[in-house]
C-alpha cells in the first residue's frame, strides 16, 4: 500500500512546478512580444494574418495582430489581454505595452537565474512602476482643447508608420475636429465618448477623399424609389417603433364568411397605416429614421407625402442622430410633436462607388459627427480606419487629461535614467529589480533604432549620455535622420495616458506571470462527432435498430 501511487489529477493532465513553470510562461510571453516587436515605430514592418477561412489582414497594429493570432498558451493569452486593455483605454500604445512586458520578463529571468526570489522581483517592479508614474507626471507638459496645433501633432504621431501616414495631415485634422465637436464639458473638465463618432468606410478614391460631416453618415438607403433623394431644411422624426400593423401576441383566428368582410379587414389595415403616416406628416416631419421595419404600404404613403425614410437603423446610429440633430427618439407615435423633431440643413442619399449612403449634414450644434473613410483598396481602407481610430483615441485622451509627453523613446530613456537613481535610494535586493525595470524600458528606443536599420548599441550609448544631463530629457530616436534628436523640436508628441497605461499594464502582466509557480493543465477532451440518423457516425446503434 505504501508504494502504490496516489492519483490526484485525472489521466492526461499535465503539471509543471517551480522553475519549469516560470521558464515556460516567460518563454511564451516573450514569443508574443517578439512577434509584434518588429512592427514598432515609423519604420515598423507589417504582418499578414490569414484566418481559417482564408481572409487576409495586413497590418502593423499590435492589437489587431494579437486578436487575429490563434493563441493557445495561457501566459501568451495574458499578453494579448495587455494589448486589448490598451486598445480599450487609449486605442494606441498596444505594441509598446506588449514589448515592455516581454522585456520586463526577460530581465526578471536573469534575476531568477541569479537566485533572486520571485517575490523580491515583484516588489521591486511594483515600486518601479509607481515611481515611473510619478516621473511621467513630472515630465508631462500641459495642453488644452483649444491647443489644436498640439492635438494635431498628437494625432499625426499616432498614425506615423501606419498606412494612414500618407494622408496623416488630412486625417489628423478630421480627428481633432471630430473630438472638439463631441467633447462634453462637466465640472470644468472635458469628457469624450468615442461612440459619438460614426465611421463609415468605402474602398475607392484616395485617402484625401475622406471627409467629416456636421451630422452623420448612415450606411442606409431610401426604402422607396419615389421618395426625394435630397431634403433641404430637414425636420427629422426618430422612431423606435415599427410602421407596420402589429401581429397579435397570441395565436388568433379570424373567420371570414363574406367577401365584404375581407375587404373591410384589408381596408382597416390600410387606414391604420395611412393614419400613421398622416400623424408623422402633420407634425412637420419630412425625414424619418426608423429603428424597426416599415410596411410596403406605409412606404408608399411616405413617398406620396414627400418624406424620405430609412428603416432598420442601428440603435447606436439612432443615438448619434439624436445628439447630432437635437431630436428625441420616440417610442409611441402619439408622443410625436414638433418639439421632438431633429433638425438638419440637408439630408441626402448619395451613391459612392456601388454603395448608397444617407448623409445628414449641416446640423446646427452637432454633438455627434460622421467620418467617411476612403482608400485605394479594401485592405488599405481597413488600415486607414484603424489609424484614424487610434488618432481619435489619443486626441480624446489628451483633451480629457490636458497632458502630453514627447515620443521617439524619449520618455522611456528619461524614466530609465531616473529609475536607476531611484534604485540607489531603495537598497536591498529590490534595488536590483528596480534597475532591471529601468533596463527593460530601454527596449523601446532600442527597438525603434533596430526597426529603422540603425545601430541600436550606439544609439543607446548616445541617449544615455544625453539623458544624464537635465536638458537632454527630450532626446529620442529620429528614425528618418538615423540620429538622436530633440523630440520637442520635431513635434513628436504622445498623450501622457498612453505611456502611463502602457507601463502599468506591462508591469501588472509581468508581475502576474512571475507569481505563478505551478501550472496544472487538464487533459483536452475530444468530443465525438455527431451521429447520423442511422447511427453510423457515432459508433452506436440507434434505439430503433435491432441487434
Amino acid at each position: 500500500m505504501a508504494t502504490k501511487p496516489i492519483l490526484i489529477l485525472p489521466e492526461g493532465a499535465t503539471r509543471l512546478v517551480g522553475r519549469d513553470a516560470k521558464r515556460m510562461n516567460i518563454a511564451a510571453a516573450k514569443i508574443i512580444a517578439e512577434a509584434v516587436r518588429t512592427t514598432l515605430g515609423p519604420r515598423g514592418m507589417d504582418k499578414m494574418m490569414v484566418d481559417t477561412l482564408g481572409d487576409v489582414t495586413i497590418t502593423n497594429d499590435g492589437v489587431t495582430i494579437l486578436k487575429e493570432m490563434d493563441v493557445e498558451h495561457p501566459a501568451a493569452k495574458m499578453m494579448v489581454e495587455v494589448a486589448k486593455t490598451m486598445d480599450e483605454e487609449v486605442k494606441d500604445g498596444t505594441t509598446t505595452a506588449v514589448v515592455v512586458a516581454g522585456a520586463l520578463l526577460h530581465h526578471a529571468e536573469k534575476l531568477l537565474d541569479q537566485g533572486i526570489h520571485p517575490m523580491i522581483i515583484v516588489t521591486g517592479y511594483r515600486m518601479a512602476a509607481d515611481r515611473a508614474k510619478e516621473i511621467l507626471e513630472e515630465l508631462a507638459e500641459k495642453t488644452s482643447i483649444e491647443d489644436t496645433e498640439t492635438l494635431r501633432k498628437i494625432a499625426i504621431t499616432s498614425m506615423t508608420g501606419k498606412k494612414a501616414e500618407g494622408a496623416r495631415e488630412k486625417l489628423a485634422e478630421l480627428a481633432v475636429e471630430a473630438i472638439r465637436r463631441i467633447a462634453d464639458k462637466a465640472d470644468g473638465k472635458y469628457r469624450v465618448d468615442l461612440d459619438h463618432v460614426g465611421i463609415e468606410k468605402k474602398a475607392g478614391g484616395s485617402t484625401d477623399d475622406s471627409q467629416i460631416v456636421n451630422g452623420l453618415i448612415l450606411d442606409k438607403e431610401r426604402v422607396h424609389p419615389g421618395m426625394p433623394e435630397v431634403v433641404k431644411n430637414a425636420r427629422i422624426a426618430l422612431l423606435d417603433l415599427p410602421l407596420e400593423i402589429k401581429k397579435t401576441e397570441t395565436d388568433a383566428e379570424i373567420r371570414v364568411t363574406r367577401p365584404e368582410q375581407l375587404r373591410a379587414f384589408l381596408d382597416q389595415e390600410e387606414k391604420m397605416l395611412k393614419e400613421m403616416v398622416e400623424r408623422i406628416s402633420s407634425v412637420g416631419a419630412n425625414v424619418v429614421f426608423c429603428q424597426k421595419g416599415i410596411d410596403d404600404l406605409a412606404q408608399h404613403y411616405l413617398a406620396k407625402a414627400g418624406i424620405l425614410a430609412a428603416r432598420r437603423v442601428k440603435k447606436s446610429d439612432m443615438e448619434k442622430l439624436s445628439r447630432a440633430t437635437g431630436g428625441k427618439i420616440v417610442t409611441n407615435l402619439e408622443d410625436l410633436t414638433p418639439a421632438e423633431l431633429g433638425k438638419a440643413g440637408t439630408v441626402e442619399e448619395r451613391k459612392i462607388g456601388d454603395k448608397k449612403f444617407i448623409f445628414v449634414r449641416e446640423c446646427e450644434n452637432p454633438r455627434a459627427v460622421g467620418i467617411l473613410v476612403r482608400g485605394g483598396s479594401e485592405h488599405v481602407t481597413d488600415e486607414i480606419e484603424r489609424g484614424l481610430t487610434d488618432a481619435l483615441g489619443v486626441v480624446a485622451a489628451a483633451v480629457e487629461d490636458n497632458k502630453y509627453v514627447y515620443g521617439g523613446g524619449a520618455p522611456e530613456m528619461a524614466l530609465a535614467t531616473r529609475l536607476r537613481d531611484y534604485a540607489d535610494t531603495v537598497g536591498g535586493r529590490e534595488a536590483l529589480a528596480v534597475k532591471a525595470f529601468a533596463d527593460a524600458l530601454e527596449i523601446i528606443p532600442k527597438t525603434l533604432a533596430e526597426n529603422a536599420g540603425m545601430d541600436s548599441v550606439d544609439i543607446l550609448v548616445e541617449l544615455r549620455a544625453k539623458h544624464a544631463k537635465p536638458e537632454g530629457k527630450y532626446y529620442g530616436v529620429d528614425v528618418y535622420s538615423g540620429k538622436i534628436e530633440d523630440m520637442k523640436k520635431l513635434g513628436v508628441v504622445e498623450p501622457l495616458r498612453v505611456k502611463t497605461q502602457a507601463i502599468k499594464s506591462a508591469a501588472e502582466a509581468a508581475i502576474m506571470i512571475l507569481r505563478i509557480d505551478d501550472v496544472i493543465a487538464a487533459a483536452k477532451k475530444s468530443f465525438p462527432s455527431p451521429k447520423t440518423p442511422g447511427g453510423e457516425e457515432g459508433g452506436e446503434k440507434s434505439e430503433t435498430e435491432s441487434d
